[in-house]
């Protein structure tokens, strides 16, 4: 059974950074994608960044140039390093990956940026 297992979350100043970090185990099969999404209270849940297998990244505007998301293929791990945070960048930040079949996501830790 797939599991991820977020880390790195908590409550910081505007203008400061975080570093969250997802660990994946279980997967007998090719991870083909992992990334962040993020929900903040009352909103859906949106991307933040992707990254694909070939070393393709996606980051959402709000979040480029601010966030990086980089990823250990040995031990299945993807990482989210967020700078310049602002109070707007507040969620949960949910961890995911994908085999090309269907999509396994983690838990959720939150982030909060006081203002």
């Amino acid at each position: 059974q797939v599991q991820l297992v977020e880390s790195g979350g908590g409550l910081v100043q505007a203008g400061g950074s975080l570093r969250l970090s997802c660990t994946a185990s279980g997967s007998s099969s090719t991870i083909t994608a992992m990334g962040w999404y993020r929900q903040a209270p009352g909103k859906q849940r949106e991307l933040v960044a992707t990254i694909i297998g070939g070393g393709k990244i996606n980051y959402a505007g709000s979040v480029k140039g601010r966030f990086t998301i980089s990823k250990d293929n040995a031990e299945n791990r993807v990482y989210l390093q967020m700078n310049s945070l602002k109070s707007e960048d507040t969620a949960v930040y949910y961890c995911t990956i994908t085999d090309g079949l269907q999509f396994y996501w983690g838990q959720g830790t939150q982030v909060t940026v006081s203002s």
